[in-house]
């Protein structure tokens, strides 16, 4: 089957678009009513972490409601961490009478020592050094990639193409975040960063066959030429990409909650960065080159 993604290239990018306005959209909403762009975690905006052995099995929504009488925090986050016996949550700002309130009120419930549970504090200076290496973190992994992908192809329209569509899939994983009320911490940047360099990878085997399929196709006859090359590795994009994804999910339907976390993002990011190398990059070099042949005849 052959396909012609040059034909419906205006169709993926409005797609594309709309994803990232449904996941801008959610931001919005998200705002509009109290919750936060975003579900960030304490060591995004600063909080109390608290790490306990309770030493019995136990229901999330006990510890919840135990939180919510104590502190008034009715959206923390709660995990069974370990053997599934301990809990680690993490909430909002509180003072110390409702410190020792909450600690009084889980040693009470499961019987144990006040001693055993842990509490750290998270400030926000910290939290906002971590906000400001995340979004350094992603700009210098682009500019990186930008100069590489340039030399590497001796052109930099296909550079540029390979990093639109990296922002794009670093915009959906984003928007993952607010639409799933994904807790953003540390994580975050390890998931953006790892779906922009699995992207990558794959847009790079895309413009090797656009640069192989060149010396049969000419420099001009560009819809040819990106069709073809397109359908040549079409394939193999997509079997990779499926043994990524399989594994990945794996790990969210059997891992603990902190992995499932992890794993959600990158299960969307790779299908993101399929779609973008397959769809967008080389249909945003078509157009910079279309673009560019014109200028050159004019």
């Amino acid at each position: 089957m052959f396909i012609n993604f040059v034909k419906h290239k205006a169709v993926y990018i409005a797609i594309s678009v709309i994803f990232i306005l449904v996941g801008v959209g959610f931001m919005a909403y998200n705002a509009a009513n109290g919750n936060g762009a975003f579900n960030y975690d304490v060591q995004f905006i600063g909080g109390t972490s608290i790490q306990a052995d309770l030493g019995q099995e136990f229901e999330n929504n006990d510890i919840t409601a135990i939180i919510a009488d104590t502190t008034g925090d009715t959206a923390p986050q709660v995990q069974k961490v370990g053997s599934g016996t301990s809990v680690a949550i993490k909430i909002k700002n509180i003072d110390d009478e409702q410190r020792m309130a909450l600690n009084s009120a889980i040693a009470e419930k499961y019987g144990i020592e006040e001693t055993d549970i842990t509490v750290q504090e998270v400030s926000a200076t910290f939290s906002s050094e971590m906000q400001k290496n995340a979004v350094i973190s992603v700009v210098l992994a682009c500019l990186a990639m930008l100069l590489y992908v340039s030399i590497r192809f001796r052109e930099f329209k296909t550079g540029l193409s390979c990093i639109i569509a990296l922002i794009h899939d670093a915009l959906i994983v984003l928007g993952s975040y607010a639409v799933f009320r994904i807790p953003m911490d540390s994580a975050f940047i390890a998931a953006v960063l790892t779906v922009i360099g699995y992207s990558i990878n794959a847009s790079v085997v895309i413009f090797d066959r656009i640069r192989e399929n060149r010396k049969r196709y000419g420099r001009k006859n560009y819809v040819e030429l990106v069709n073809n090359s397109l359908n040549q590795t079409l394939r193999r994009s997509l079997f990779t990409s499926l043994t990524s994804f399989f594994a990945i999910v794996c790990l969210y339907i059997f891992g603990v909650q902190s992995v499932k976390e992890f794993a959600l993002p990158i299960s969307i990011g790779i299908i993101a960065g399929t779609y973008s190398s397959v769809c967008l990059s080389a249909n945003i070099w078509y157009i910079l080159s279309a673009a560019s042949g014109k200028k050159a005849n004019a």
